[in-house]
């Protein structure tokens, strides 16, 4: 069976985009391949965090992957710390990382060019860490949305070095975008991706968002003047985004399927049905989170997880490090 990994930061909130682009993908996935679902808590210190706050993130995100129907019998949940070899081996991707290829990755250069100060060591590097992250399991496919896909370039990119240079130590992780729902952008502003960091907070639909408060986000989505259901990023950003949260929601129904259902419609018509889909998801994921929450299944599913996680890493990490010399036993 063909292996497949990804990690959530839970920086805050899980939101629809992680569902869309990522969970709904995982629990698919996981009946097909082996999944390895990781928190990547070592990438939320990047920047400064509060830690009761960070702690309640953590736990709300393990609770949101069981409650969007991952299956801890088949796939493997586990939080990043609990595997010390995620950071040693972190460290040993930095030393054969070029500085021009962190130079060039997006979050860090963003930020840089916004002229935000103080920017940490470990958000310069956290690629390398990623990378780790990655070539620690030797997962096949690593599913990612758009904007993250030159992580995983660069993860090649670095293995396949490492591979000239010591011989055979990782297998090449291919990315895989989903051709639907990859990249959701935020309803206040379709320009920008849907995000837990949104200043207004209308923008984006958390997944435990009352359904009162996610119906109005929806309804509230900007769209344009040429009441018309069309799918066009370029002229029609606000209507073809709904389109593709409808479309995700509703068994990929394809964008030709939603112009027709919705031709000679309005914008009202086509908010409500979004909505509506959008409500019902929710209604359901929080529903099994409350019952997670007190059931015990959490604890139960990081420490199997990690012991799962522990045992392929800790064998990855001594081939790599008796590869490039640094075991004397």
């Amino acid at each position: 069976m063909k292996r497949m990994l990804s990690g959530i930061k839970p920086t805050g909130q899980l939101h629809l985009g992680n569902y869309i682009g990522a969970l709904r993908h995982f629990v698919e996935y996981q009946d097909e391949y082996d999944v390895f679902a990781f928190i990547a808590n070592l990438h939320c210190i990047t920047v400064p965090q509060d830690p009761k706050e960070l702690k309640k993130n953590l736990r709300d995100c393990v609770a949101l992957y069981l409650a969007c129907g991952l299956d801890p019998e088949k796939a493997t949940i586990f939080l990043q710390t609990d595997v010390k070899e995620h950071a040693q081996l972190g460290y040993i991707m930095n030393c054969h990382t070029y500085m021009g290829e962190l130079n060039r990755m997006t979050q860090f250069k963003d930020k840089q060019s916004k002229g935000e100060k103080n920017l940490s060591g470990g958000l310069y590097t956290y690629p390398a860490l990623m990378a780790a992250d990655i070539l620690l399991y030797s997962p096949d496919y690593v599913p990612v949305g758009e904007d993250q896909k030159q992580h995983v370039e660069l993860t090649r990119d670095v293995a396949i070095r490492m591979n000239h240079r010591y011989g055979d130590l990782f297998k090449i992780p291919e990315p895989l975008v989903a051709k639907v729902g990859a990249r959701i952008m935020s309803l206040s502003d379709p320009s920008k991706k849907m995000s837990k960091s949104d200043a207004t907070n209308k923008g984006c639909i958390y997944l435990l968002d009352d359904l009162k408060t996610a119906r109005k986000k929806v309804m509230s989505a900007v769209t344009d003047n040429l009441a018309h259901v069309h799918y066009d990023p370029e002229n029609q950003p606000g209507v073809s985004n709904l389109m593709q949260i409808y479309s995700s929601l509703n068994h990929e129904k394809p964008f030709a399927d939603i112009e027709k259902e919705f031709d000679g419609k309005g914008y009202g018509d086509f908010k409500k049905a979004v909505a509506d889909s959008v409500c019902a998801l929710l209604e359901e994921i929080q529903r099994k989170y409350n019952e997670i929450q007190t059931s015990g299944i959490i604890e139960k599913t990081l420490t199997d997880g990690a012991a799962k996680a522990r045992a392929i890493a800790e064998k990855e990490l001594d081939k790599v490090q008796e590869a490039i010399g640094m075991e004397i036993i």
